[in-house]
């Protein structure tokens, strides 16, 4: 079996716990777990879930990532990914600074494809190729903004803020997605898109989903609907709204509000048939299919595995759903199947996640938990695990 090392969200759980001189009882006091689970989690008995982190992180006021560690700084370094990040974080503070003559002008028309094809790499998970070409296309965005400002320049900039927001998030760099965000506001109100606004208004809700900030996050859900719902009724708005409700039935699910959740779904389903499969727009993969996956995940938040079994099952993934869609799909199932004590079928879902898309798994908080739950619950680790491991970084 592999060994499990000391840097582990469990371990970094005890230590923030010990600086806020808090016992294990005290601290499950504060959250809606049990001392027993506290108490497993510090040791490495069991893997601390997403919401059992969030919990943790907002009862000894921490950020997330001081107990995930993320981000995992050498997977990245070994997948050469970290250094890419540093011109990412250049080109966003050139939104103030005006045209720069140094840079060739291209046709509007190649700018805004090019901030395009951005957005389907990342939905591909091809976040190393993306990252590599982004700081240069929103340098020429930048300037193209500024010499012949236009909505659809504003919209395709605010497209790559939104580029450089997916990317910080899936490879851990939360701080760096914040400031893409208040970027992608900066150029949504030039652009005076109001669908942009509302997907930035989103993009920032599950940003508090993930510190375990319920309420603000659904306030921010509640702003993005005001914003578009302002807005002419187009088969775009609709589809905006109706991922806003998605949004909102995850952090429902998370603050254990059954009613909410069903309410959302129901809003979000209503959306889908109106629209159909509008995965083209904004690249939200919104449609019919994204809600049945929405519904699996509040499932999945509330703990109730055996139900978002029952709904995987259920789920038929089309062959243009994006990647980075069925990988989130992947991970989901395979945290129920080894909450449910299925422990070969959830590896199975986490290679075929791996090689769906092996970054996105690689940096996945949640698909990293489930590796070292199944490496703790299997008394004989196979090979396959083994290997899974040490992929991680175990």
């Amino acid at each position: 079996m592999p060994r499990m090392d000391d840097d582990t969200t469990g371990t970094r759980i005890k230590e923030q716990r010990k600086l806020a001189r808090l016992t294990q009882r005290q601290l499950a006091d504060r959250i809606p777990y049990s001392y027993s689970l506290v108490n497993q989690v510090e040791c490495g008995a069991k893997p601390a879930n997403l919401d059992f982190v969030a919990a943790v992180a907002q009862a000894l006021r921490v950020d997330v990532t001081v107990l995930t560690g993320q981000p995992y700084v050498t997977e990245l370094q070994q997948d050469r990914l970290a250094g890419l990040v540093r011109p990412i974080r250049e080109a966003l503070d050139l939104y103030d600074l005006g045209a720069d003559d140094a840079i060739p002008e291209r046709s509007a028309a190649e700018l805004v494809a090019a901030a395009s094809q951005l957005c389907e790499q990342v939905r591909a998970t091809r976040l190393r190729k993306a990252a590599k070409a982004l700081p240069g296309t929103m340098a020429e965005l930048t300037t193209a903004a500024w010499r012949t400002p236009s909505t659809e320049l504003w919209q395709a900039l605010a497209s790559t803020y939104r580029t450089a927001h997916d990317i910080s998030v899936k490879l851990g760099y939360y701080d760096l997605s914040a400031v893409a965000l208040d970027r992608m506001d900066w150029a949504a109100q030039r652009a005076s898109d109001p669908c942009l606004g509302a997907i930035r208004q989103y993009m920032r809700a599950l940003v508090y989903f993930r510190e375990g900030e319920y309420r603000i996050g659904q306030r921010l859900v509640a702003a993005g609907h005001g914003i578009v719902g302002g807005a002419e009724q187009t088969r775009e708005a609709v589809a905006v709204t109706g991922q806003l409700h998605l949004g909102a039935s995850v952090i429902a699910a998370r603050a254990d509000q059954q009613t909410a959740v069903d309410t959302h779904i129901a809003e979000a389903k209503f959306c889908a048939d109106q629209t159909g499969d509008a995965s083209e727009i904004h690249w939200l993969s919104f449609g019919p299919t994204n809600v049945a996956l929405h519904r699996m995940s509040a499932a999945v938040e509330m703990r109730q595995y055996d139900e978002a079994l029952t709904q995987a099952r259920q789920i038929r993934l089309p062959s243009t759903m994006a990647t980075s869609r069925r990988a989130h799909f992947l991970i989901d199932k395979a945290r129920s199947e080894m909450e449910t004590g299925r422990t070969e079928a959830a590896l199975s879902s986490i290679i075929d996640a791996r090689h769906a898309a092996p970054e996105q798994t690689r940096y996945h908080p949640g698909a990293r938990e489930t590796i070292r739950g199944l490496v703790h619950i299997s008394r004989r680790t196979p090979d396959t695990l083994g290997h899974m491991a040490a992929w991680i970084g175990l």
